[in-house]
């Protein structure tokens, strides 16, 4: 999906309604949707817990907090894009303390060519940030195969290795059965295949060969059903 094609879900922390007028007008439902608008920063703080937003707008001060600690804490905690509009003779000292934490600052009053601009900053940043997402799933999820297989290969040939030193001894020594000798022998080698394909093998495949391992726990004996 192109940049041009995102809806994006917008969070508006105001207390003024001029303001909540004003990004009416410059928030079109065939781009942003839903929009919701708070007038204090516990309603935005409850809103933000039901749901995660793509942007969060702060209209600074707010009756009941500046939203700068609240603004921060989306930063670090979550994926979205934040803009805090603070007065101009507090803006120096605002994104002072916000910059390192990745919130937008501008100070007011705002031109709607500026408020656009800032909107398109969000986007991009919105989109850095789902590309990380997905980059860190896709990491996450290869540890677990990684996991996965790992544990598939020691069931197969841990114990399998044991068996066949087993069965080396009752060959040299002439003790116990033949058909044990090769019975051995034979789990030996299969579970050692499988153990090769694993290596290349897809997630279902492997779920596929840990649901058919079964461990003997009296004999302490790994072998496959497949077998």
């Amino acid at each position: 999906m192109d940049l041009e094609e995102r809806v994006y879900s917008v969070l508006v922390a105001t207390a003024a309604e001029s303001l909540r007028t004003a990004l009416s007008a410059l928030l079109p439902e065939s781009k942003y949707s839903p929009v919701c608008f708070v007038s204090d920063i516990s309603a935005a703080k409850r809103a933000s817990v039901e749901r995660e937003f793509d942007f969060v707008i702060i209209n600074s001060p707010l009756p009941d907090d500046l939203g700068i600690r609240f603004a921060i804490d989306l930063c670090t905690s979550k994926s979205s894009a934040v803009l805090l509009l603070v007065r101009a003779e507090l803006h120096d000292s605002t994104y002072d303390r916000v910059a390192q934490y990745g919130v937008f600052t501008l100070p007011k009053p705002i031109s709607k060519q500026t408020f656009l601009q800032a909107l398109a900053w969000m986007a991009s940043t919105r989109e850095r940030l789902r590309r990380f997402e997905k980059s860190t799933l896709t990491i996450e999820e290869k540890m677990e195969e990684i996991r996965l297989v790992n544990r598939a290969k020691w069931l197969l040939i841990s114990e399998p290795y044991g068996r066949a030193a087993g069965a080396s001894v009752y060959r040299k020594t002439g003790n116990g059965p033949l058909c044990f000798q090769k019975n051995c022998r034979r789990r030996n080698c299969q579970n050692l295949f499988l153990a090769d394909r694993i290596r290349t093998a897809s997630r279902p495949m492997v779920l596929n060969v840990l649901s058919n391992v079964q461990i003997d726990q009296k004999k302490g004996t790994a072998y496959s059903n497949a077998s």
